[in-house]
């Protein structure tokens, strides 16, 4: 079953970048929105997560804030 994966993010955030690295070696494809450049995904981001920090993922309806690679695994059913 596939799942819908968005990753708000910013070019310089180290988090950010090993989190979508992580999905990437794990052959999961994901939606990343710029939240530095994106002032409409911003606003988004915030009214969906109340968070104004990155990166916030969201797996369908279930949001990770910062880099959990242990809820990624478990929410996308992964291999560790």
């Amino acid at each position: 079953m596939d799942k819908n994966v968005t990753i708000y993010s910013t070019p310089t955030c180290h988090f950010c970048q090993m989190a979508k690295d992580f999905l990437g070696e794990k052959g999961v494809s994901f939606t990343d929105y710029d939240v530095a450049h994106d002032l409409e995904k911003r606003q988004e981001m915030i009214q969906r997560s109340g968070q104004m920090g990155v990166p916030v993922i969201f797996i369908d309806d279930e949001m990770i804030i910062g880099f959990d690679q242990e809820r990624l695994v478990s929410l996308l059913g992964l291999a560790a």
